[in-house]
């Protein structure tokens, strides 16, 4: 016993990560944010963006869109009357924070608009309708805004006229346009120096394009894996994909982003339904899985040799998720080992509960190999300088003296007219035909309701015309004054 065979260990192979024991941590009800009334829209995003002062929760409004941004530290129960953005016409479909400056959002809407809003320090007083921005350039409806990773004021949206509008908000316009999808644009996704953009799209292709010349690198036709969401794995030149096999279960694969061929791996996952979101922290190499549907986050380590993936454990809970906000790292709590932090929407409740990812350690000093440095708050590019070719990795911060601010950078909205919106020759505000009889319908009880205003306008100015014609002849008509 205790003897192996010619040398040959019959063990199995184990490997060890730091990262085996790490376990999710439910916020106490008080650390929660109660009393939410959350969109009930019915589109796969997640409804919610956080970062280290603000969390921000698209809600259920009458008339037009609107969403919440609460400061973290106003936990608790939410007032009903507890001011809102709301100055969208339409659903907000997807809000992102800056990720540069801490008080800016954007917002896309099924107005076909994508605004950009500057929170006030300490939150909203009042209701705000007034964005600093108002980006006019999709001829649908818009679906999805990413910032980009290390350029200042660049910004992606994607639309239900499938195009990637690429937005430099020194200027307030659209400055870029990718047109190569052939159907709704589903996720996007960068890699770290945001030199390359991954897609899925409802046409069942996987793509990577490079973002300035809108050219596809690699495109993947997936017959067998309907891909839904995609993520890049940091600088590991993978990406990795959710969707559903042919068989109708969920599923994962990876891929090798200079080669779409074929992915690495595939790997079934369960049977269940919903969409299932993947998140992926290029400092621990951890993926998790979070469905859509269920209350499960599944959490995985990545590495580049086979076989890349290891199942770590899963962290579950009854309460089922709409969607999923995440802290970017400089906001965590590194006292308490804490690696994630998931901000949890609990629609039935009108619950956001906080989830924290902790690694069990006993030490009470800085666990230094758990927080490597990582993506911080300062822009490594200028959009002027990202436009002209210019990759550059992220400017990288510790978080071992805790948060510290860099100088604060301030939004300055640049001044802009009316006017049409050409990007590749082609204008981008002119009137597109509508494909859906809902839309034809939407189109058409829009414009009954400006024909009705404009009447209403045509006959106020016909009274002030009479009173002023009469006004008129009675001068005339009085003896003159000596």
């Amino acid at each position: 016993m205790g003897k192996s065979c010619g040398g040959m260990s019959w063990r199995p192979q184990y490997r060890s990560s730091k990262f085996r024991n790490v376990y999710g941590k439910v916020a106490n009800r008080e650390h929660c944010f109660d009393g939410i009334p959350i969109t009930k829209n019915v589109h796969d995003n997640h409804f919610c963006a956080v970062n280290a002062r603000f969390l921000a929760i698209v809600t259920e409004s009458a008339g037009g869109g609107s969403f919440l941004v609460i400061p973290l530290e106003q936990t608790g129960r939410i007032e009903p009357n507890y001011p809102k953005v709301c100055g969208h016409q339409g659903n907000v479909l997807d809000i992102k924070w800056n990720p540069f400056i801490d008080n800016i959002i954007a917002s896309c809407s099924e107005d076909t608009s994508v605004r950009i809003w500057e929170i006030p320090e300490g939150g909203l007083k009042r209701n705000m309708t007034e964005a600093l921005l108002e980006l006019h350039g999709h001829s649908r409806r818009v679906g999805l805004v990413e910032w980009h990773p290390t350029t200042n004021n660049i910004l992606f949206s994607a639309g239900y006229d499938y195009k990637v509008l690429i937005w430099n908000l020194d200027v307030g316009e659209p400055v870029k346009m990718i047109d190569c999808h052939s159907d709704v644009i589903l996720c996007m996704s960068f890699n770290t120096d945001g030199s390359l953009l991954t897609t899925t799209c409802k046409d069942k292709k996987l793509r990577v394009i490079e973002p300035r010349s809108g050219r596809v690198l690699q495109e993947a036709n997936c017959k067998n894996h309907r891909v839904n969401r995609v993520v890049f794995l940091g600088n590991m030149k993978r990406l990795l994909t959710t969707g559903v096999s042919r068989w109708n279960t969920r599923q994962i694969a990876l891929w090798d982003q200079e080669d779409l061929s074929m992915p690495l791996i595939e790997e079934e996952i369960d049977g269940l339904s919903g969409l299932l979101f993947p998140f992926y922290d290029a400092d621990t190499h951890m993926l998790y899985l979070a469905g859509k549907g269920d209350g499960n986050i599944r959490y995985y380590e990545i590495s580049t040799e086979k076989p890349y993936l290891s199942y770590l454990m899963e962290f579950r809970s009854p309460a089922p998720q709409k969607g999923l906000g995440v802290m970017p790292k400089h906001g965590l709590d590194v006292s308490a080992c804490e690696v994630f932090r998931f901000y949890k929407l609990v629609t039935l409740k009108g619950l956001i509960e906080p989830i924290s990812m902790i690694v069990p350690r006993r030490s009470d000093s800085y666990q230094e190999d758990i927080y490597p440095m990582t993506p911080g708050t300062e822009p490594a590019l200028t959009p002027d300088e990202w436009l002209g070719g210019i990759n550059r990795d992220p400017v990288l911060m510790s978080l071992k003296e805790g948060y510290k601010k860099s100088p604060k950078m301030v939004f300055k909205a640049p001044i802009k007219e009316k006017k049409s919106v050409v990007v590749n020759g082609i204008d981008l505000l002119e009137n597109v035909p509508p494909r859906t009889e809902n839309e034809l319908l939407r189109m058409f009880f829009r414009q009954q309701d400006e024909i009705r205003r404009l009447k209403e306008e045509l006959a106020q100015k016909d009274i002030r015309i009479r009173q002023l014609q009469l006004e008129l002849k009675n001068l005339r008509n009085s003896p003159k004054n000596c």
